[in-house]
């Protein structure tokens, strides 16, 4: 049987031209040319594949979440004498202690009930939802519209979009270290390098500005800035982020400001968004309901995007559009809700939680600081605390991740190895747990500690002298 080429006319008389093109097909190759409305294509064969062959692709196979790879690689098995108490997860709804506020409860409420908000919305947000967030987070040093907004499935997504839309394969962007994981899951999937700056718990987990700098090179092309900060607890002061801002001026370094903690701050302290420091630099400031409303399921974020002087441009803003259309924005009923949600939500309750997490990071503090070997660092913030292992005292264990599976296995106790921070030999505690249960796991890891550690060497003949 004859292999020939034939084109097929879509609006003709459904006449066939045989041999229309070079004879045999183009080249001999017995490809089939078709017209449609007078545009002509090739349509190849079918293939010839004759067994399955389904491949991640390079993208999934590169997505590794740090966080998950330490603790499903751990032996984590509890202590059945003693109830679990996991001080390891992010989510202060996890122990039902820190409700969320009523008002917020009606808000969600409401939207449902009108039955306004049971479609589609556009990618980037209801216009009168931006325009809320606009108005709730602007002030006279960093002015917003509702252009400016961009609201996403949560803080992830927004993080999540603000990386993809600055950088290409074989850019860099610069992280912190400890520093909140998905930073590098997200980058490292799209063929960013990741590059780590020093924080310095010494100082209160400052950003070391000489190092940072240092790692800044002509394929730079984001510095992620996380104030206050996970896994650390940390605030930075004006000054610092002044500082900062200045390094990322001189080397014209765009910021993404990861500020889902903003105003979660502890009395004494004081909140500086980024964007209301800078006179230059452009930022794309990140934030969302999650941690402050205390509704972390609900996946509401949003993307700020301060550019007094026009350097993003454009390109920049369309570019997030386009991004946001790939899963077609947050959803809609916390959008319809979202005005009464910030409007309306009393001071109080955000001082009641401030109050509480405050006062759980002071006991923790408090309690771990005359436990020998271990350094805890002081939060000013946020919902966690990091805690220093000395390991030279424990030579049972290489490593925060053994100190902390074994801490399970004998006390129930689960903390989070800040080597899921890309920082060793401390541990993560977060203070979002019930008073009571705080006091029980610092004791637990006090016992813990006691039995393990050895005093060194050097300790010894101090002692004996």
């Amino acid at each position: 049987m004859e292999n020939n080429s034939y084109v097929v006319k879509m609006n003709g008389n459904g006449v066939n031209e045989k041999n229309a093109l070079n004879g045999n097909g183009l080249n001999g190759n017995d490809i089939n040319h078709k017209t449609v409305n007078g545009s002509v294509y090739t349509a190849k064969q079918k293939s010839s594949r004759q067994r399955w062959n389904i491949r991640p692709s390079e993208m999934s196979n590169n997505t590794l979440n740090p966080i998950r790879a330490i603790v499903d690689g751990m032996k984590l098995t509890p202590n059945p004498e003693k109830p679990m108490i996991a001080l390891s997860i992010g989510d202060p709804t996890v122990f039902g202690n820190l409700p969320t506020n009523e008002k917020v409860i009606q808000a969600m409420k409401d939207a449902i009930d009108s039955h306004k908000y049971n479609g589609y919305a556009p990618s980037v947000g209801y216009q009168k939802s931006r325009e809320v967030v606009a108005n709730f987070y602007s002030c006279p040093e960093a002015p917003l519209e509702s252009e400016d907004v961009l609201l996403t499935s949560g803080c992830s997504q927004a993080i999540d979009l603000a990386i993809t839309v600055l950088c290409n394969p074989g850019d860099n962007i610069l992280i912190p270290c400890p520093g909140f994981s998905l930073y590098k899951t997200l980058a490292v999937s799209l063929g960013i390098q990741v590059k780590l700056y020093n924080l310095l718990p010494e100082k209160s987990w400052e950003i070391d500005l000489q190092h940072m700098e240092s790692l800044i090179d002509d394929r730079t092309t984001c510095l992620i800035i996380n104030n206050p900060s996970n896994p650390c607890g940390s605030v930075y002061s004006k000054e610092h982020l002044q500082n900062v801002l200045s390094v990322a001026s001189k080397n014209c370094i765009p910021i993404l400001a990861d500020e889902i903690y903003g105003d979660m701050v502890f009395p004494g302290c004081k909140y500086q968004s980024m964007a209301s420091l800078s006179s230059d630099v452009p930022i794309l400031a990140c934030g969302g309901l999650a941690k402050r409303w205390l509704v972390p399921g609900w996946r509401m974020g949003w993307i700020l995007i301060h550019d007094r002087n026009q350097i993003f441009g454009k390109g920049i803003r369309q570019g997030l559009v386009k991004l946001s259309q790939r899963i077609l924005g947050a959803c809609t009923i916390v959008q319809g809700a979202i005005e009464s949600i910030l409007n309306d939500t009393p001071q109080e309750f955000y001082h009641r939680t401030i109050s509480f997490l405050k006062s759980n990071s002071e006991i923790c503090f408090s309690e771990l600081s005359t436990v020998p070997g271990l350094t805890p660092v002081l939060p000013s913030g946020a919902m966690y605390l990091m805690v220093g292992i000395e390991m030279e005292h424990f030579p049972e264990f290489q490593n925060d991740v053994q100190f902390t599976e074994r801490l399970v296995t004998e006390q129930s106790v689960f903390c989070l190895p800040a080597t899921a921070f890309e920082y060793p030999n401390y541990f993560r505690i977060v203070v979002t747990v019930p008073e009571e249960m705080m006091v029980e796991a610092c004791a637990r890891i006090r016992e813990f500690c006691q039995c393990h550690y050895r005093p060194c060497s050097q300790d010894s003949n101090e002692l004996d002298q």
